[in-house]
């Protein structure tokens, strides 16, 4: 599996997170596993966890970026793209800022719309820009 679509499965883990607080991670993954016959590797199961081991922090960052909207008003998909792409730029030390950003654009222009792809991106760019790497 190539890096895009684990991302692209990570994203999905977590936006299936949104949807049903009461389930673990764990039980998350292994039903993706059952029912589309997902193979966890090293990068999905670090993002996934870091995303709701760190999930306070996480969202601060995304809370303290918001122009005009409320973490609550966010569409889930919205949401789960801006909490993967904020773990990878805050904990990633692999991963470029850049990298991260457009990879969460490409996955909301294929989820979401194109408004809410240039808003993300404004505000993982704002988010970026304090992170200064």
């Amino acid at each position: 599996m190539t890096r895009k679509e684990a991302r692209e499965q990570a994203f999905i883990i977590i936006f299936e997170k949104s949807f049903n607080n009461d389930a673990t991670i764990e039980d998350i993954i292994a039903n993706a596993a059952e029912a589309r016959d997902l193979l966890c590797d090293e990068y999905i199961n670090t993002v996934v966890n870091g995303v709701f081991d760190n999930l306070e922090v996480v969202d601060n960052s995304i809370k303290e970026n918001l122009t005009k909207w409320t973490i609550d008003r966010l569409s889930k998909v919205a949401l789960a793209l801006l909490r993967l792409s904020v773990y990878e730029m805050m904990f990633m030390e692999d991963i470029p800022n850049g990298v991260s950003i457009n990879e969460a654009v490409e996955l909301c222009k294929n989820f979401a719309t194109k408004d809410d792809s240039a808003y993300i991106n404004g505000v993982l760019g704002t988010i970026e820009g304090k992170l200064g790497k």
